[in-house]
């Protein structure tokens, strides 16, 4: 795979200083505080000292999601670390409410025979847990599976809902009461078997005392879209 001469618009180009064989590892399913404050709050005017410490750190994480890939070709490395660009979708994190965030971390890998390819990262975090992370890299759409092969994915939904009611110890039958939906459903919410639409998501956002435009941001719903009653 050869890449074309990067031209980024929006963020400056930076390499990784740091030597693929001396990266740490990182937990992926709770990033360290440093990687939170990469991807939520970078340091865009700071010194390039600063800068340099900070997409290294974010290059770090982003070479063990992709390591955590069984098919992953671990000879391909992430070689630079653009600026994080938020989505349209995230959300500020404030403290004592449950956040959502969502941005986007471009940028390129390199292979082991001087290979150059382009990626955009997109990750979604709830405070500081990782929720979910895609990277396209070239035309291709890369990210973990959940599910066996040729079963469908669940909806990452379901495990957010699941923490947010074990968060509270509410159980199935207590969250169907404040709904007025049948177990059944919320069920289904927990195992990532349904996508909630608007009006179940407010009702949810009512149940669990979190805001609901969160819970749209994590079912994949338009704020716009009013769906139905």
């Amino acid at each position: 795979m050869h890449g074309e001469p990067m031209t980024f618009p929006c963020w400056q180009r930076f390499r990784s200083p740091v030597p693929a064989t001396e990266m740490t590892e990182v937990s992926v399913e709770r990033p360290s505080a440093a990687v939170i404050k990469a991807l939520t709050d970078p340091a865009h005017d700071a010194a390039p000292d600063q800068l340099a410490a900070e997409r290294s750190v974010l290059a770090t994480f982003l070479d063990t999601l992709l390591g955590e890939l069984p098919w992953w070709n671990r000879a391909w490395r992430v070689a630079e670390v653009g600026e994080v660009c938020k989505s349209s979708s995230a959300r500020a994190m404030r403290p004592g409410r449950v956040q959502v965030v969502e941005v986007t971390v471009p940028g390129s890998l390199g292979g082991d025979a001087r290979e150059i390819q382009t990626f955009s990262a997109r990750v979604r975090l709830l405070e500081d847990r990782l929720l979910r992370w895609q990277m396209k890299v070239g035309d291709t759409v890369i990210g973990p599976a959940v599910a066996p092969a040729g079963e469908l994915e669940p909806h990452p939904f379901g495990a957010v809902f699941q923490m947010l009611v074990e968060m509270r110890g509410l159980s199935r039958g207590e969250v169907a009461l404040r709904t007025g939906r049948a177990q059944a459903t919320i069920m289904k919410l927990r195992h990532g078997a349904l996508v909630p639409e608007r009006a179940l998501i407010e009702e949810l956002a009512r149940a669990l005392n979190v805001p609901a435009a969160n819970l749209a941001l994590i079912a994949g719903v338009d704020s716009a879209d009013p769906g139905r009653a």
